[in-house]
């Protein structure tokens, strides 16, 4: 069970509230340290409000509330005059998205490793399909793959040769499994057609999870949304973990497709039950998936992303839930 407290809720609740709540509940929280109050938390560069921020590949995040992750508003590519003289960011010095020092990487790697601890490396979240959403703008980029413009399958090689280094440079760490995170569904059908998708996104998918399988590296895959359409695609990859929504896929669908065949870490609603339930509702909420999607033998995991609007009861509601579930096969 794992729990995560967007940064912008320091902002919206009141903050010893939700620090009294994280204190209690110590399953979910086992290393929590009390901060001083007010508390003012690192937002990252993609979430800062009136701060717009150009990442690697040149694209312009921009965000209406500090915490928040924004949305790319500047496309370097929006017009593909400007593709001859496009470069990828060097992935010896970046993640796309930021800096990083391998250096240090490795040795956290080494140290986690040493001590039997379990470790993971990540490309970016949105590291194919919405880096090319990026660079190009969705519209862009929809016509693109149904013009089958001959500049894409050079921008998808250019993409695809950093995110090969930086699972390169993972793969070498002897990680014990490396994620791969984007968004792909919408509220209801994924952002790609399945056509489309196996002919632009998939053959690349397949060569990066490829260097980890290689490895004996568990490969970790995550998206919001709708991809019931997409998941023969992406199951035919060797996921072994999948990060998915609950309601807008369905609990029953995830139980018949995917229950015993794959780790399913479930991404507890954000839109409705705790969001607009009551505290009841949450609980039930959880105790039906938990009941559902979980077995004695595992292969099961949950995770809640807290942000601002959800009632205070219904936190606690949640915290108190999933600390209780956790142990429901003991």
């Amino acid at each position: 069970m794992t729990f995560v407290v967007n940064p912008a809720c320091w902002r919206y609740y009141h903050q010893e509230q939700l620090a009294d709540l994280m204190e209690s509940h110590t399953f979910l929280f086992p290393n929590f340290v009390r901060m001083t109050f007010p508390y003012q938390p690192a937002y990252a560069k993609i979430a800062r409000k009136d701060e717009p921020f150009t990442d690697d590949f040149g694209c312009v995040w921009t965000t209406g509330l500090d915490g928040l992750t924004g949305t790319v508003t500047g496309h370097p590519l929006s017009d593909w005059s400007a593709f001859d003289t496009y470069k990828a960011p060097d992935p010896n010095m970046c993640m796309g998205i930021g800096p990083i020092d391998w250096a240090a990487e490795a040795v956290r790697i080494e140290a986690l490793n040493r001590e039997n601890e379990f470790s993971a490396g990540l490309l970016r979240h949105g590291h194919t399909f919405l880096q090319l959403s990026d660079i190009r703008g969705y519209t862009n980029l929809m016509y693109d793959m149904a013009d089958e413009d001959p500049r894409l399958y050079q921008l998808i090689e250019l993409v695809e040769a950093f995110n090969q280094a930086i699972v390169n440079r993972y793969a070498a760490m002897n990680v014990d499994m490396m994620g791969y995170a984007e968004d792909l569904g919408m509220q209801r059908g994924p952002m790609i057609s399945p056509e489309h998708f196996r002919m632009y996104i998939k053959p690349s998918y397949h060569r990066l999870m490829k260097s980890a399988h290689d490895k004996n590296i568990l490969v970790h895959l995550h998206s919001d949304g709708d991809i019931r359409t997409l998941i023969g695609d992406l199951m035919d990859d060797g996921v072994q973990i999948i990060n998915l929504q609950d309601l807008v896929n369905g609990i029953d669908w995830i139980a018949k497709t995917l229950k015993g065949k794959v780790c399913i870490e479930l991404d507890l609603d954000r839109q409705l039950v705790t969001t607009s339930g009551t505290p009841r509702e949450v609980d039930e909420l959880i105790r039906r998936e938990v009941e559902t999607l979980s077995a004695p033998e595992g292969g099961f995991a949950m995770i809640y992303g807290l942000y601002p609007g959800v009632p205070i009861e219904n936190v606690k509601a949640i915290m108190d839930a999933m600390e209780k579930y956790a142990f429901i096969h003991d």
